[in-house]
Parts: structure tokens; C-alpha cells; sequence
């Protein structure tokens, strides 16, 4: 007798917050006090292999609880559905989640109910990467094109790529791809580090830890700037001089100034050479990226980590507002999402450097980059992972940062995985962490 097909048997959800901003770490000009936290799903099912599949997106504390929320609020499109279908095909949940005309209404296709179908869907590929026993990078690489393509969702993006474009991207980008994977494996994918560079260190932390940078092996270290212009032209100056000229150095507003506010700013940061200056405005603002990028040039304008979706990404390429795209793996709509954003900047000849400060976005964007890099772009010229020192710890299968390069996982799945005592310590507000907390217990933290 034929056994039933498995099916997902529950949705678990949790508020999962580190107390980050005691050390000021995350630390930037719109974020003073950051409580790096995730949203946290994990698919169960009644697989015999046991498999589960997780995922998250990603806040700094206060409002975690609105994002697991909306988490919870998708319970109903997963529970039920078969197990070998998810895997098979992803992109069935995202079209579905995608196109609910009612959840619609709330989006459409941004925020956090956007980014609550990010975490789910993100859950499903970590779920079919464990069953076909691949990391998720690999999956990905080892899949045909056709059927890449039919995992995006090309809605409103056709006047910038079509899905025959993007098939023969995906075509081209295979030719040469085993050689990569030999070197991707042995040499791993360039880093850069935001680690020194928290607006909240003062110049004794910022410099032992640019120099223990560079000792590391990374050529790019990126400072959080916007505050005050004295404080960053001098910090700035400090970095520059501990890590020599031959080292990359960017620079980060998180989206601090006016359109001729940035421009002044970073004219004035000029002399200590960045290499980009990284969400100079709104995320939102398509006309105000391509105007600061007209008049700060040679410097690079990078863009992405708040950018909501791929229609956005797709504008910001049209307007020529971007020399370096930002992904994030948990900002847009899960790894459908991002496979689309990863083709329009190929098809603009745009780089792609993911944007990884937070906990687990590391983990999480690796596999993307280096999927990239096999096959799509074909090259790491250019193209760095951010990499931030913290809280991998918590993730059975964390980051391997070597020589300034992330290391290829090899463990099946996203890396999505937390430790269930990470969960059961830091949990909010009731995992072991927070309820010794005297702050939480007074209601400070909540």
C-alpha cells in the first residue's frame, strides 16, 4: 500500500531579540540603539526523513512581535500542503502568498506582510535544499534554467527583462561554471567587513578593529556615517590611516539626508576615497539616487538593503541610479524574489554586493551571491559579501569567514537553522534571557 503523501503539519513561529544595542553594536545614524532580532518560522512535517524547513526576516527589536504576527497571519496557505510539491516547486507557495487578492490589500508587495511571505517562502527552499541534500547555493546552480525562470514572478518587470532575457542569462551563465565551482570551493567569495565600523565605537575600538581587519584578510571595510560631519570626517580619517590607501573604504548613511544634503556630505568625505557611498536617501526615491550618483561620481552610489521589491530594483537600474545593488535575504519576497533581482542587475551590468548586517543575514545571502557568481555573473570582480562579526554563534551551520572570503557551506539547506537554546534563551519576553532581564520585567524593552 501506497503510504500518503507527507505534508506540512504545523507553522511555529517565534520573537527572537539579542540585546545588541548594549554594546552598540549595529549601531548607525538611523538606528542609534539596535536590538538585532529575527522573526522566526519553522515549517514542521510528517516526512519520514523529519526534515523541517526555516526561515526569518529580520528587525532591530521593538515591533518584532507586528512581524511574527504577520508571519502567523499566512498559517493557513502552508498547513496541509504537500511536501514533495513545495520542494519541487517553491514558486507555487510564492504565487500563491504572492497573489492572495486579500493579502494584496496590505502591500501590495511591500512591508511586513511582504516580508512575512519572504521568511515562509525562505523556510520552503531551506526545507527542499535539506531534502535534496544540497546546500542551497548548489541546488540552485545545479538547477536547469527553465526551471529558474519559472520561479520568478516577471509581473511589471517585462519592460526590463523578459523571461526569455533571463533564460539566456541563465544559458550563458553556465558555460564555464565547473571551473568556477572548483575555485568557489577552494578560494571561497570575497568579504568586506562593517565590523569597525558601528557609529557608536569611539576611535580607540574603531581603530584596533580596522587593523585586525585588514590583518584578516579583507580589502573593504565600510563606516556608518551621517550623524555629524565633523565626527565623520574625522573618523574617516582615523580609518584611512590605520588601514593604508590600497584598502577599499566604504561609506553608509542608512538613508540619513536629503537629496542635497547627501550630495554636499559625501563631496565632503571625498578625500578619504570611498569607494561607495551606501543608501545616501530614501530607498524609495528612484530620481534622488540618480541625482547623487550624477554629482558624486567617481564615488559609487549602492543601494538596496530597504529596497521593498523587485519593480523598485528595476526603476533604480532604468534611471541609472545605481553602480552596486544591495540584496537582502530577507527584505523582498524570499529567494523568487531575489533570483529576479539578481537577473536584472545582470541584465544591467550592475554588480551585486548583498547586504548581510543583522543576525543571520549572513548565513542566509551567502548562497545567493555564490549562485550568482555561478551562474549568472560568472565573476567575482567587484562583488563582496558584507560580513558583520556576531551572532552566528546561534546558527548550526554559521558563516566560515576565511582570509576576508566566505567559505562555500556544504551543510544541506539555508543556514536558516537556529539553535534550539538560542531560541529558548532569547525568545521575547519570555525565553530565559529576558525574563532574568530587570529592564524587560519592567516593561522597558517590550
Amino acid at each position: 500500500m501506497t503510504p500518503p503523501p507527507a505534508r506540512v503539519t504545523a507553522l511555529d513561529t517565534y520573537d527572537i531579540r539579542f540585546p545588541t544595542s548594549r554594546e552598540l553594536d549595529g549601531s548607525d545614524a538611523m538606528n542609534p540603539d539596535p536590538d538585532y532580532s529575527a522573526a522566526y518560522a519553522v515549517l514542521r512535517t510528517d516526512a519520514p526523513d523529519g526534515h523541517e524547513g526555516h526561515g526569518f526576516t529580520f528587525t532591530i527589536g521593538r515591533g518584532n512581535e507586528v512581524q511574527v504576527a504577520a508571519i502567523d497571519a499566512l498559517r493557513g496557505h502552508v498547513l496541509g500542503r504537500s511536501v514533495d510539491d513545495l520542494c519541487d516547486d517553491p514558486g507555487s507557495l510564492h504565487r500563491d502568498l504572492i497573489g492572495d487578492s486579500q493579502l494584496r490589500w496590505l502591500g501590495p508587495e511591500k512591508g511586513v506582510m511582504h516580508m512575512a511571505i519572504g521568511a515562509l517562502v525562505n523556510a520552503v527552499w531551506d526545507l527542499a535544499a535539506k531534502r535534496a541534500r544540497k546546500p542551497l547555493w548548489q541546488l540552485l546552480a545545479d538547477a536547469e534554467p527553465e526551471w529558474i525562470v519559472r520561479q520568478i514572478d516577471f509581473r511589471y518587470i517585462t519592460d526590463a527583462l523578459t523571461p526569455q532575457q533571463a533564460l539566456d542569462l541563465l544559458r550563458r551563465g553556465r558555460e564555464g561554471a565547473a571551473q568556477r565551482r572548483v575555485r568557489l570551493l577552494e578560494r571561497g567569495f570575497p568579504a568586506y567587513t562593517t565590523s569597525a565600523g558601528w557609529l557608536g565605537y569611539d576611535d580607540d575600538k574603531l581603530t584596533r578593529l580596522a587593523a585586525r581587519a585588514v590583518a584578516d584578510g579583507f580589502r573593504q571595510l565600510k563606516l556608518k556615517v551621517g550623524a555629524d560631519l565633523a565626527d565623520d570626517v574625522r573618523r574617516c580619517r582615523v580609518a584611512r590611516s590605520v588601514v593604508g590607501p590600497g584598502i577599499r573604504l566604504a561609506v553608509d548613511a542608512n538613508q540619513r539626508w536629503n537629496v542635497d544634503e547627501a550630495i554636499r556630505w559625501t563631496k565632503a568625505l571625498a578625500e578619504f576615497d570611498p569607494y561607495w557611498i551606501e543608501e545616501p536617501t530614501s530607498p524609495d526615491d528612484v530620481l534622488g539616487h540618480a541625482a547623487i550618483r550624477g554629482a558624486v561620481t567617481p564615488i559609487k552610489v549602492a543601494t538596496g538593503e530597504h529596497v521593498q521589491n523587485r519593480i523598485v530594483f528595476k526603476q533604480m537600474l532604468q534611471a541609472g541610479a545605481l553602480d552596486v545593488v544591495q540584496i537582502d535575504a530577507s527584505r523582498v519576497g524570499g529567494v523568487n524574489e531575489n533570483l529576479a533581482i539578481l537577473l536584472l542587475a545582470a541584465r544591467f551590468g550592475v554588480p551585486v554586493c548583498p547586504h548581510a548586517g543583522g543576525v543571520g543575514l549572513c548565513e542566509l545571502v551567502q548562497h545567493l551571491a555564490m549562485f550568482d557568481y555561478l551562474a549568472v555573473s560568472g565573476t567575482t570582480d567587484d562583488r563582496v559579501i558584507e560580513y558583520v562579526d556576531h551572532l552566528h554563534e546561534h546558527f548550526l551551520a554559521p558563516v566560515v569567514i576565511r582570509q576576508g572570503h566566505y567559505t562555500a557551506p556544504t551543510t544541506p539547506g539555508f543556514s536558516a537553522t537556529m539553535r534550539p537554546e538560542s531560541i529558548a534563551r532569547y525568545t521575547f519576553p519570555g525565553g530565559t534571557f529576558w525574563a532574568a532581564d530587570p529592564d524587560t520585567q519592567k516593561g522597558r524593552a517590550a
